[in-house]
């Protein structure tokens, strides 16, 4: 069995004596505290930790790591407290210890509530040091090795969570060694049959191709030895999960997965990588278009290498990856390998980038939690961020920017910074006009045209791949309609007020505290945008803060500001809608509805469609402000003869009108009539009236009528 006197021995080989006597001290008080407590397996409950350590010491770890992994458990199963802790090994020991004690019991699955803000507190855990999800990887990973005692639907379950969220934090983290064993154990674990036969025809395939593997590595070695060139090359295994994810995806029969020949070359230095590919590609003939380069322009999770696909004899495809020791390094142990370095004394740039880049990438879930409505809207975020297919484009400046495959021009804009996203207007793709829609392609350069008076556009959220832009999309739009709900609201309850005489600013103070307390409104801005979003009343308020007030009975009504309309613009934003049923227009008579959480509802006072027109707190008279600047939707129906290039000549009266078109459809009545539907945008009333003249005068035109519902 697996001792702390051989841990000591592992960890000599790159820790101080007296930080390895410290791990051991840790050890002794976890054996103590877990004295008496067993696992499934019946082995004692020390061998947990004390096997976890052993993985971080596998990492080159740090020696408060290690600590951190022997106590893990101690404040959940043991009385004792993160205090004590702090008392005998000190502050950053103990909050590591207890970060990873909060990381307990998180389940995707089911989405509640409860596990999804379980997940909030790694988050926070991991943004005050990021070395507890490298610790919880580690206990996770000894506890998927022994999931033999339990019963099947508790490891299916424990296996469904280790792939949904672990696997995927360490392949973002760049932990290849933690994520493709927890990838592995997990898959075993949900599908152990299907698990155990590819395990069978693996084994069974290595024996068959095995001289042939051992040919063409020798022949790559001897080739990368005859140029002079420091370069080991050795065999590249496929995991299950991945030939398994291939089959089923790709429905690839087994041996044709197999049949590529993986290859990995080891070297000094980057100059090195690009002469051995010089030399590979010489061998054999490279595949067009399978040629990465991971070195110029790494992935998210720092990962550096450079990848290729070869035509070897008698046309087997080979696949190489060619990196340097410390790529190799980077590659296998991730943001670990900024410890690893740590622990021999020396910095190296590749391990902390990488450091750097976990960092930012815990900011930005950070970012996205405090925008999350919800930590359910918050998870399905994260869950998004977990899956980057990169692609790579540039800014003006020639900065590289990562962002998952599908992104559009939004997503860079956010990814650049939140205010340019909220601002932007318009792009540049390699200096060419494009959509805000496009999606991009690695290699491009885009440039973002921002404007500050600019605001995000909800149908954004409609094409919109990153979890960043998502986030800040609707976190902008809430506060948008949150602002402008406020600013109606006060019209409202003015317009209210305004019958007895008075208005929200000449009130006291006191007087609407107290009339706060019995309305049961938090502040003044929760009531505002509570009545701006049609929930309250405006009228019953007004009563409300006039009975309070003193001297000011509510049956002192000034009769004359009763009915004074609302004056509207149709720039008010989110809170003000205009109906779609009889789009109403400058110049048109109107009345609004306040309608629950949508705020008001613009009609034309003839409209059939709306409901409780007698009830005088939900309907009341509205008028359009001499000042518009706006365009409106209407609908015109326009029964014509039918001929070649009506609807051409129909847009050209349009647009020499000053109008746009927005939408158009034809219903062929007979052989000889059409009907038009047309539906355009207008300044108002009278620009519609002189846009219907010129339709008028056209001679197949029959009749035209604006459609009213």
């Amino acid at each position: 069995m697996f001792t702390i006197d051989d841990l000591a021995d592992r960890l000599g080989g790159y820790l101080p004596p007296g930080e390895i006597q410290q791990v051991k001290r840790a050890f002794y008080y976890a054996e103590q505290a877990h004295d008496g407590q067993r696992r499934r397996s019946g082995e004692p409950y020390v061998t947990h930790p004390l096997a976890v350590a052993n993985i971080l010491a596998n990492m080159h770890m740090d020696h408060q790591s290690l600590m951190a992994a022997m106590l893990h458990d101690v404040i959940e199963d043991t009385g004792v407290s993160k205090q004590a802790l702090g008392a005998q090994f000190g502050e950053p020991v103990a909050e590591l210890v207890d970060g990873v004690s909060k990381l307990t019991q998180i389940t995707f699955e089911d989405k509640a509530v409860a596990q999804a803000e379980n997940f909030q507190k790694m988050v926070l855990a991991m943004s005050r040091d990021i070395r507890v999800i490298i610790v919880k990887l580690a206990d996770r990973l000894h506890n998927m090795r022994t999931l033999g005692a339990l019963r099947p639907d508790k490891k299916r379950r424990i296996a469904r969570e280790t792939l949904e969220i672990y696997a995927r934090i360490a392949g973002r983290l760049g932990i290849n060694t933690i994520r493709v064993e927890l990838e592995d154990l997990s898959f075993q674990a949900i599908h152990p049959m299907r698990s155990e036969r590819i395990k069978r025809a693996v084994s069974n395939a290595r024996g068959h191709r095995r001289s042939a593997m051992r040919e063409v590595q020798a022949t790559l070695q001897k080739s990368v030895d005859d140029e002079g060139l420091s370069g080991t090359v050795v065999g590249r295994q496929k995991h299950l999960l991945s030939i398994y994810r291939k089959m089923r995806d790709q429905r690839k029969p087994f041996v044709e997965i197999m049949d590529v020949f993986g290859f990995r070359i080891i070297t000094d230095d980057v100059a090195s990588c690009y002469r051995i590919l010089g030399v590979v590609h010489n061998l054999y003939k490279p595949v067009p278009g399978r040629f990465k380069d991971y070195i110029a322009i790494p992935k998210a999770n720092g990962y550096q290498s450079l990848h290729t696909t070869l035509f070897g004899a008698r046309g087997m495809p080979i696949e190489v990856q060619i990196r340097t020791r410390e790529m190799e390094a980077m590659a296998n142990n991730g943001i670990a390998a900024h410890w690893l370095y740590k622990a021999g004394q020396t910095s190296h740039p590749i391990a902390e980038g990488s450091h750097a880049r976990a960092r930012a990438w815990v900011k930005g879930l950070l970012e996205m939690q405090r925008h999350a409505g919800d930590s359910l809207e918050f998870i399905e975020h994260v869950k998004n961020d977990l899956f980057p297919d990169d692609i790579y484009v540039f800014t003006p400046k020639g900065d590289i920017m990562e962002l998952p495959q599908g992104a559009t021009v939004i997503d860079f804009a956010y990814t650049v910074h939140t205010d340019i996203g909220n601002h932007c207007i318009a792009c540049r793709i390699d200096r060419h006009l494009a959509p805000l829609s496009t999606r991009l392609e690695s290699g491009q350069t885009l440039e973002i045209i921002t404007a500050p008076g600019a605001r995000p556009n909800l149908a954004w959220l409609n094409f919109v791949t990153t979890a960043k832009a998502r986030s800040a999309i609707r976190h902008a739009l809430k506060h948008q309609q949150h602002t402008e709900a406020v600013m109606l609201g006060r019209r409202l309850l003015n317009k209210a007020l305004a019958p007895f005489n008075t208005s929200l600013e000449e009130l006291e103070p006191t007087v609407i505290s107290r009339a706060f307390e019995q309305l049961d409104v938090s502040s003044e801005e929760a009531l505002l945008e509570s009545l701006g979003l049609g929930n309250r009343v405006a009228h019953v308020v007004a009563r409300r803060l006039v009975d309070v007030a003193d001297g000011h009975p509510s049956e002192q009504i000034n009769e004359g500001t009763h009915h004074k309309p609302v004056v509207i613009s149709g720039s008010e934003g989110m809170v003000i809608n205009f109906a779609r049923c009889c789009h109403p227009l400058p110049g048109d008579s109107i009345i609004g509805h306040l309608s629950m959480g949508k705020g008001l509802v613009v009609h034309r006072s003839e409209c059939k469609n709306l409901m409780d027109r007698d009830d005088p707190d939900k309907v009341f008279a509205l008028e359009w402000s001499e000042n518009i600047d706006e365009d409106f939707p209407v609908v015109l129906r326009i029964e014509i003869e039918s001929r070649r290039g009506i609807v051409a000549q129909l847009a050209g009266l349009v647009t020499d009108a000053d109008a746009n078109i927005e939408r158009i459809g034809i219903e062929e009545r007979d052989a000889r009539l059409a009907t038009v539907n047309l539906t355009l945008a207008v300044k108002g009333r009278v620009h519609l009236a002189r846009i219907m003249k010129r339709i008028r005068n056209l001679p197949n035109v029959s009749k035209i009528t604006r459609m009213a519902n």
